[in-house]
């Protein structure tokens, strides 16, 4: 663990300035990708997109950002037991990089048949998600081992690191976005691509800042480089992850669809299964086991978060793209730039929240955790009234679309509410599962906790579909912004009221 006399980065030990600009990067090619995925999904083939109806591009959404949290849990088991973090970033940042080049060459042959198109696209995808998994959980922890648990720097030291993800989601959509929605997708894709191999690079560079944090189970102390056996190992994941994608995108489609539904059913619970022993064999005593269970409350109620701040991707994509007036003069704001509307708040009101949190802490007034994840929930539903409002305002008169272009300052605003609900969850969840977890379990509990960020992602997806069967069962207007609106106003309310109970059983975890 770094010193805590080592405050070369704004008051933080100087390693956090290195994981800080590698997740940057990484963030960087993730949402570049993400702001491009439904619009090149919808637009048409002559346009050089797949041509599908909107609740479809939704589903995949939905199941590619659903899988991409869920495969961290497999990367934080790797982690904890076989690899360390550094390795697993490793292989994470290289298969990354290669996903992003393989859908940029599924959008590059645009006068290839669909046979060949979709494969390529699919296995883009697949290899993003598994590369993911390897790399989201283990640099959030390495941030976590840069502190002491009850290290009042630990919340800010987060809050800076969620900075550096918003600093790459900030640019992304104005690089990728522009280059993809503009001048061809697979300029945006390689973009994201180039961004990934620029943050594996640093994170290589600057590893010794990191001491000896993130090397391998039982590696002796004084170490802080990996050593050649480990590239050769760290090249033959990452080949293997390569290949079995591939190899899993060509052999799918030959499987019966019963026999694929069980092949899913058997990996799940069996993956679950595998969870639960981890956790049960690592955890021991009531303490453990108390804080371990906030962990999992928490994680349920993060989820509901998720299902209406990913709303960004999907239903305020179309939005921005459909509703919103996006003319200045005689030029078009890109439709993927408002997805930089968030980071850019992230970036301006992160550092005001780490010096709020410091200075209600001096004060003895600083909210627990649960209430903090409540004041998250409270702001995510004042946005959606506001988007509710707007989406009202767009479409009133027209069932079969919009007659008044809004103005852009609905998104913005609504962007920025989110904004502070994500700073009061978001970085103080990443910091509470490194405070909370049992020792030999902390990349694993961070793999748990970006499942619930999973499941929030795919129910964030599926929340259109879910409002027009509620609008057939009722026989009236289901707006789904107004939905996700009176349900998290509810969840707020549920975390007002558990926050005492909850604050008692993390035992003494500020």
């Amino acid at each position: 663990m770094a010193s805590d006399k080592n405050t070369a980065f704004f008051g933080h030990p100087i390693g956090l300035s290195s994981l800080f600009a590698t997740e940057m990067w990484e963030r960087f090619s993730y949402y570049g990708m993400r702001a491009l995925l439904v619009l090149f999904l919808t637009a048409t083939f002559a346009n050089g997109g797949f041509e599908m109806a909107e609740l479809d591009a939704f589903t995949i959404y939905g199941i590619f950002t659903g899988l991409v949290y869920v495969t961290p849990i497999i990367g934080g088991i790797l982690a904890d037991k076989v690899l360390g973090q550094r390795k697993t970033i490793y292989i994470g940042g290289l298969s990354m990089a290669i996903g992003q080049f393989l859908l940029a060459t599924s959008a590059m042959s645009v006068e290839s048949n669909m046979a060949f198109r979709q494969p390529l696209f699919y296995a883009g995808l697949g290899i993003l998600i598994l590369g993911n998994g390897f790399f989201k959980p283990n640099i959030s922890t390495m941030v976590g081992e840069l502190y002491d648990n009850n290290d009042p720097r630990k919340d800010g030291g987060f809050t800076i690191f969620y900075m550096g993800i918003n600093l790459g989601a900030f640019l992304s959509p104005l690089v990728a976005g522009y280059l993809g929605e503009q001048i061809a997708w697979e300029y945006g894709f390689l973009s994201a691509g180039a961004g990934m191999l620029l943050g594996t690079t640093w994170f290589f560079i600057r590893s010794h800042t990191l001491g000896n944090i993130g090397m391998p189970p039982k590696v002796k102390a004084e170490r802080n480089r990996l050593a050649v056996k480990d590239w050769i190992s760290i090249l033959i994941y990452v080949l293997v992850i390569v290949a079995f994608i591939i190899g899993f995108i060509l052999g799918w489609s030959s499987i019966a669809a019963g026999i694929q539904t069980w092949i899913i059913r058997i990996v799940g619970f069996g993956g679950l299964a595998y969870l639960i022993f981890s956790i049960v064999t690592g955890t021991n005593g009531k303490t453990e086991w108390s804080r371990v269970f906030v962990i999992l409350i928490l994680a349920v109620f993060n989820i509901f978060f998720w299902s209406g701040f990913e709303q960004a991707g999907t239903t305020f994509n179309i939005f921005a793209r459909d509703n919103t007036q996006r003319m200045i003069g005689s030029w078009e704001i890109p439709a993927t730039w408002f997805q930089s509307v968030n980071a850019i708040f992230i970036v301006l009101f992160a550092p005001l929240f780490s010096v709020l949190w410091l200075k209600l802490d001096r004060k003895k007034l600083n909210p627990n955790t649960p209430m903090k994840f409540a004041w998250g929930m409270i702001f995510l539903s004042l946005g959606f009234i506001i988007m509710a409002i707007a989406y009202t305002k767009s479409t009133t008169g027209n069932a079969d679309g919009p007659v008044l272009l809004v103005s852009p300052l609905w998104l913005v605003f609504v962007f920025m509410l989110h904004t502070f609900g994500e700073l009061c969850l978001s970085p103080i969840g990443l910091s509470m599962v490194t405070k909370l977890s049992p020792p030999k379990l902390v990349s694993t509990m961070m793999g748990v906790w970006m499942g619930s960020f999973a499941a929030g992602n795919f129910v964030a997806s599926q929340m259109k579909a879910i409002s027009i069967r509620l609008q057939d069962a009722l026989g009236r207007e289901v707006q789904v912004f107004w939905l996700i609106a009176i349900q998290s106003a509810i969840i707020g309310a549920i975390l007002v009221v558990l926050s005492p109970w909850l604050k008692k059983m993390m035992k003494g975890i500020k």
